[in-house]
């Protein structure tokens, strides 16, 4: 079988970043790293479900909800890819930038979550988990530009 792109990528390089994982026509997906691939902690399912609740509503809650086709984890706990359409890779850095900024600050009811009816496990959240991720991941991307975008070879 023909190898998918995203283990063509070679792990061993990669630091905590953003980077552009593939295009597909209109399709865009951008590769939210948050850990260093193979060096634990990786992020606790708690914390990683947290996030994507969080991240997934503020995304789908912005101007540029019309552009938001999908976030979500990956397997290996050590990050989530985000897929948009139509937006500048500027305006996506932009956005994935304020939308930790929001989860590193938040406070309240974690959307999605309040119930077995909204969640398929709606009892395994970190709330706090997740607030201390994005705070620890923001000084990484607080700079990130375009640029950076490519994965390192």
């Amino acid at each position: 079988m023909k190898k998918i792109a995203s283990f063509c990528v070679n792990h061993d390089m990669l630091t905590p970043g953003i980077y552009l994982s593939r295009v597909d026509g209109p399709v865009v997906t951008y590769d939210i790293r948050m850990v260093k691939p193979n060096c634990p902690p990786y992020l606790p399912n708690a914390a990683l479900h947290t996030i994507e609740h969080l991240f997934a509503t503020f995304a789908r809650n912005s101007k540029d909800a019309d552009h938001v086709i999908y976030f979500g984890p990956m397997g290996c706990r050590t990050g989530f890819y985000f897929l948009v359409t139509d937006m500048q890779h500027n305006a996506v850095i932009d956005l994935i930038r304020d939308i930790f900024r929001r989860i590193a600050a938040y406070e309240g009811e974690i959307p999605g979550a309040a119930s077995s009816a909204e969640c398929g496990n709606y009892l395994e959240h970190d709330l706090a988990g997740a607030k201390e991720w994005a705070a620890q991941f923001l000084p990484v991307i607080e700079n990130w530009k375009p640029e950076n975008l490519r994965y390192p070879s």
